[in-house]
């Protein structure tokens, strides 16, 4: 297993997720966020069951960045329970892994 995560997110629209995806790669907590259209998305919400249109975020991560990446996506998001969930990644291909590690690097926050 690796230190890599990849964290799903919904969003309640296009400008949403796109804003979202720029804030996470800008702050370096992701190196980087796929936005996948129109999900449709069954839940149950307040005690009733709902059907929403949404936005999927695949993020990119790792897992010391995590709670950072969590602070940014609350801060930003709509929604007042926001779906959050890590997916530890297992193996993948070493050049992308070591991207993935630079591209949340502290040290490059300068840049």
């Amino acid at each position: 297993m690796t230190d890599k995560i990849v964290v799903l997110s919904t969003c309640g629209s296009r400008d949403e997720a796109r804003r979202l995806a720029r804030r996470l790669v800008e702050q370096r907590v992701a190196a980087c966020v796929s936005v996948a259209p129109a999900v449709e998305s069954v839940y149950r919400w307040q005690g009733n069951v709902e059907t929403s249109e949404e936005w999927l975020l695949i993020i990119k991560s790792t897992r010391e960045s995590w709670e950072s990446l969590v602070a940014e996506l609350r801060a930003g998001h709509s929604y007042e329970v926001p779906e959050v969930l890590a997916l530890p990644v297992l193996d993948g291909f070493p050049p992308y892994l070591e991207w993935i590690t630079q591209q949340v690097s502290k040290e490059k926050a300068g840049e």
